[in-house]
């Protein structure tokens, strides 16, 4: 070989080199060629995580990967940028479908997918049951058993799943009594009781730490009170409505005490506070012992006469209610009421608190009081349109923080609250007039329909 060819030899192989080196490190660094576009792209990648572990990822209809073991996830790189079609399946639960968009240099991700059992069965805790009654902390449910003429009110306790008596209407009266309503205390270690004797309503404070169930009269409230509500921090008192006054009940030495007030026409209270309407469209906030009354709205709320409202605080966000179901929020900025949505139907926060969803007959929507800084990524103050159906929206509760859980005619469904691409809804169970309620302790839905209580298997 002449020293010519060995000179092009080696010139070859070193540009050859020298390309392979390029390549490699342009390849390392995510870039590809992207034939679709013609041109050279930097990749992106999926991040997914998944309940059940081990279900199957399909891009584009192709397998892959499955979730690991450990942490139900899975990283998929080196995708060009555009849009996929992601499908999550796994034997025996419903499939998960998007399609969601690869960016050059950025991980998508969907860190809250659960999938849903597709054959949930429900056995039956109890039956000729006229209403029942969950407990806040989700560990026992009260229902109103009718036989004939009399009735009688029963606990299920859902950590021991035992069913046990609390009281009959002649625990009340030797006349007996009727029952009108029931109300448990936060703590859900008490309930108050309203019951009819001789045409008029009494009040009964019920304990249900005692053992047989404590029963103690309230006679000193007053016949005709338009709200009642439990002290948070003190067992031996309550906030009362009386002839649109705001008032305190002490328990122990059976005395009411007025607060100074205008005309209230609703109260609620929440985190240490009381926040109160009055008639002339203001709302305050005070503490617990009505010391530090201060104006929390600007411009005086639209009053209508003769129209009842019901102010309703979730992690200090305040909302009005009118009679006609329309719903009120207060802008925590400008300290006024906006409209929100009409024929509002139910309302409430996520586990997490960073979410309010809320319902109108046919409509669900979801509020992001606080910013949700992962994907996707939500403003404070932004409200998404979730989803709409032809038959009315009710028993609406959160599974998790990103799923809904609610009923549609007789239908039980579950939704998603990711609103990229597509909502993911999927019928869990049809039941008639179905009143029912999700348990976050032991993902299980309890039903009440046609007088019989119902309870599901663990959703996931």
């Amino acid at each position: 070989m002449t020293k010519k060819q060995r000179i092009t030899l080696f010139s070859i192989c070193a540009i050859l080199f020298l390309l392979s080196a390029v390549s490699v490190i342009f390849y390392s660094q995510g870039f590809r060629f992207d034939f679709a576009q013609k041109k050279i792209a930097q990749t992106g990648a999926f991040y997914f995580k998944v309940s059940p572990k081990n279900s199957q990822i399909y891009i584009d209809d192709k397998i892959r990967k499955r979730t690991d073991f450990l942490f139900n996830s899975s990283y998929i790189d080196n995708l060009l940028p555009r849009r996929y079609k992601v499908e999550i399946k796994k034997d025996g639960y419903f499939p998960w479908t998007k399609s969601l968009e690869v960016k050059e240099k950025e991980v998508t991700d969907a860190r809250n997918i659960v999938l849903v059992n597709q054959e949930l069965s429900f056995s039956v805790l109890a039956s000729a049951i006229q209403d029942v009654f969950f407990a806040p902390d989700e560990k026992k449910i009260i229902f109103l058993e009718r036989q004939g003429d009399s009735w009688e009110l029963k606990s299920f306790n859902l950590e021991i799943n035992i069913k046990s008596h609390i009281l009959k209407p002649t625990d009340i009266a030797k006349d007996g009594a009727d029952f009108n309503d029931l109300e448990f205390s936060p703590d859900s270690k008490r309930a108050l009781l309203k019951a009819g004797l001789k045409e008029k309503n009494s009040y009964f404070l019920i304990d249900m730490g005692a053992t047989p169930v404590r029963l103690t009269s309230l006679d000193f409230l007053g016949k005709e009170v338009e709200k009642i509500v439990f002290h948070p921090r003190d067992a031996q008192k309550l906030f009362l409505l009386d002839e649109n006054k705001l008032k305190e009940g002490d328990l122990s030495q059976k005395k009411i005490t007025p607060f100074e007030s205008g005309i209230v026409l609703d109260f609620a209270v929440s985190d240490g506070h009381i926040y109160y309407l009055e008639s002339s469209g203001h709302l305050y906030k005070t503490d617990l012992g009505f010391d530090s009354r201060a104006k929390i709205s600007e411009s005086p709320f639209p009053i209508q006469q003769e129209t009842k409202y019901e102010i309703i605080v979730l992690d200090g966000y305040v909302f009005i209610k009118s009679e006609e179901k329309n719903l009120y929020t207060l802008d925590q900025e400008k300290k006024e009421f906006t409209n929100l949505l009409e024929k509002n139907t139910d309302l409430k926060i996520s586990p997490d608190a960073g979410k309010i969803a809320y319902a109108s007959e046919f409509e669900i929507w979801v509020l992001f009081p606080k910013e949700q800084t992962h994907q996707p990524q939500k403003k404070s103050g932004e409200k998404i349109f979730l989803t709409r159906f032809s038959e009315k929206i009710d028993n609406l509760f959160w599974f998790g923080s990103y799923y809904l859980v609610f009923s549609a005619g007789d239908k039980i469904k579950i939704a998603e609250i990711d609103d990229r691409d597509q909502i993911n809804i999927v019928d869990l169970a049809e039941f008639k007039n179905p009143e029912m309620r999700f348990n976050q302790l032991d993902k299980k839905l309890y039903v009440f329909s046609e007088g019989k209580l119902l309870s599901s298997e663990p959703l996931f």
